[in-house]
């Protein structure tokens, strides 16, 4: 099916913006696309998260959203929704997954603790790091243009070693579903249970990070024929009940504007991680969400497992995938479920990687088209293996001929793109430094592009 799954029932204009005022926008931003106001851009790709239309019953269910403050109706239906989705029967609810991070981390980890990961996202790892733990990212090793179906997975074998070897200090291993950071690539359940067998044998949690799990679950049944047959609610039940504690960004895969939770069986932790909600978020009935807002998740959760819904939305990514493929674009692939990733030193190879050729493709990105994009490598990551800028598609809000306009766009850049030279930090914020920092172009290539 090639259509939208949806009928168009309230719109909102895009912006369209001239060059000229484009080139001024990102200036005033200081080259940092998170200082540009949405009014001056044109097709929004920042994030997937919290960018979701909702549909006509999310809205319905928002209008029944009780407010009071202790023992919401709203939240008892959050609950059993959570509760059917995880299978964990202790439910905390949070304002948005970081929030959870930053309970768990306080709750859990101490200066020199270890937490191992296939690769943790950006708030993740700054909460823990911030809470002084030591990250070991181990992903599977694969060639970005493989189309190896699950290079979201954790190496199993690296995951031993460091769990024989730091055994007293690895405090939890987390899988974050699909892998983000990696790609937006697919965990397979074989590397789930396999990785819970190994945790359980030295004596560690394991924490899931499910925020785009009923996506996983969708590329699972793409590609491991022993789940073609299974519901997408089936291998989100078994892909989290490998799970020691489960922490969910509502923003994605809940198909709301804000919220999340923590999931869990373990009640005397679930105890404690409700003590820290009390401090920092709210009471353990609304968590730091407004009660339509818990309405709205007990619907998204189970409106982000419909498979007409998940086929198209998938769909969007493969196309996008595939069209830059043919324009010789270098892309991770195979298609992952949330977002392209562009490998921006492959594509301006003239540009050192010291000078952040993914931020250098974001600020060509929105000069060129006033297309909204993420750098999600050096500039983000320090580490970085990859100089990947990301792509992420909102759900339910762009049709066909939006993707088929950032193609186009790519195609113009693809053409000038020798004149594209290299970024600097001018000011660097403290955390998250992406998020914050001031940059400029090496050489005043913006206005001659």
């Amino acid at each position: 099916m090639n259509f939208e799954p949806y009928k168009i029932k309230v719109v909102e204009p895009i912006p369209i913006t001239k060059r000229e005022d484009r080139l001024k926008y990102i200036k005033e931003a200081h080259y940092n696309v998170f200082f540009l106001p949405s009014s001056v851009v044109t097709i929004d790709l920042l994030t997937d998260s919290g960018t979701s239309a909702l549909s006509k019953y999310q809205l319905s269910a928002m209008i029944l959203g009780d407010e009071s403050y202790a023992g919401a109706e709203s939240y008892y239906k959050f609950e059993e929704a959570v509760r059917k989705y995880t299978t964990k029967l202790q439910v905390i609810p949070v304002h948005q997954g970081r929030a959870g991070e930053r309970i768990i981390t306080i709750s859990l980890l101490k200066k020199g603790d270890i937490v191992i990961s296939n690769t943790l996202f950006d708030t993740t790892r700054a909460n823990f790091e911030f809470g002084g733990a030591i990250i070991y990212d181990i992903p599977e090793e694969h060639d970005i243009e493989s189309e190896y179906p699950f290079k979201g997975n954790i190496d199993l074998n690296k995951l031993e070693d460091l769990l024989k070897k730091h055994r007293d200090r690895v405090r939890f291993v987390v899988l974050t579903i699909t892998n983000n950071s990696g790609g937006g690539q697919a965990v397979s359940i074989e590397n789930v249970r396999e990785t819970k067998f190994l945790c359980s044998k030295y004596g560690v949690k394991l924490l899931i990070d499910a925020c785009r799990v009923s996506e996983n679950s969708y590329l699972l049944k793409l590609r491991d024929k022993n789940y073609s047959n299974k519901s997408i609610l089936e291998i989100v039940n078994e892909t989290l009940s490998y799970a020691d504690i489960i922490t969910f960004s509502a923003k994605k895969d809940g198909l709301n504007h804000i919220g999340g939770f923590i999931a869990l069986d373990d009640r005397e932790l679930a105890e404690e991680f409700r003590s820290y909600l009390v401090l920092f978020e709210g009471f353990p009935t609304y968590g730091g969400m407004a009660g339509r807002d818990l309405e709205i998740i007990s619907v998204g959760l189970f409106e982000g497992i419909d498979e007409n819904y998940l086929s198209h939305r998938i769909n969007q990514v493969k196309f996008l995938v595939e069209s830059l493929c043919k324009i010789n674009i270098p892309v991770m692939r195979p298609f992952g479920g949330h977002a392209i990733y562009v490998e921006a030193k492959r594509f301006l190879e003239h540009i050192d990687e010291s000078e952040f050729p993914g931020q250098s493709l974001v600020v060509a990105l929105y000069i060129e088209g006033g297309i909204r994009a993420v750098e999600v490598g050096k500039f983000m990551f320090k580490d970085a293996r990859y100089n990947f800028v990301r792509l992420a598609i909102p759900r339910r809000v762009y049709t066909k001929s939006h993707l088929e306009y950032v193609v186009d766009i790519f195609n113009l850049i693809k053409e000038k793109r020798h004149k594209i030279k290299g970024m600097k930090i001018v000011k660097e914020s403290r955390f998250l430094r992406h998020f914050r920092s001031y940059l400029e172009p090496v050489e005043n290539w913006t206005n001659e592009l």
